[in-house]
């Protein structure tokens, strides 16, 4: 199995277009075949984390699929079409999708948080994932895609082979064969997957 890992700290930040806040970009998959040029549609999971300055709406993206949730700060109130809901930083992730592009309030300063966004289709046909990660939990099954993001220092291990990971890593497989992930030790941490 190939784990990859990424680490927030090499993600160069991206300011959004209202000025509400930056985004790291942690990983757009899958990657481009080789040769193609790039696009801004050319994947079916990206994964980011922003930081939330201000109180402003959320980007619209239709057709796509989106979890949500606070890894630091004191939270923020979502006004989701199906109503408001509050999110700290123990709250679970939120899914909704992206066309509703929800107002944002913070509930008392700045927030990070991370993102998790699907689009759904192409060469893998499976619904995304994201939950809080703890200490002991499992992610099982042969999945086209799954990964742990940590936003503390945390010790995964992924089949057989043990991984510390620092603080904002996020380690990643499209290693279908792979079977049994297990968080040993871990803070803050979310889980997040395809599943077919």
């Amino acid at each position: 199995m190939t784990l990859r890992l990424v680490r927030l700290a090499d993600c160069a930040a991206q300011p959004w277009r209202n000025g509400g806040g930056v985004t790291r970009e942690l990983l757009r998959w899958p990657a481009p075949m080789p040769g193609a040029p790039p696009t801004a549609e050319d994947w079916l999971l990206r994964i980011s984390v922003a930081e939330i300055a201000r109180d402003g709406p959320f980007s619209a993206f239709p057709g796509v699929g989106r979890w949500f949730t606070v890894l630091h700060g004191a939270g923020v109130r979502l006004a989701l079409p199906d109503g408001e809901r509050l999110l700290g930083p123990a709250s679970e992730p939120v899914n909704f999708a992206g066309a509703a592009a929800p107002m944002c309030t913070l509930l008392d300063g700045p927030t990070q948080d991370l993102n998790l966004m699907h689009r759904p289709g192409g060469r893998v046909a499976a619904r995304a994932q994201m939950r809080r990660a703890a200490a002991g939990s499992v992610q099982r099954g042969r999945l086209p895609w799954r990964g742990l993001y940590a936003h503390a220092a945390a010790r995964l291990r992924a089949d057989e082979e043990t991984h510390d990971l620092l603080p904002g890593t996020l380690a990643w497989s499209d290693d279908a064969q792979a079977e049994r992930w297990e968080l040993l030790e871990a803070e803050v941490a979310c889980w997040m997957s395809l599943q077919p």
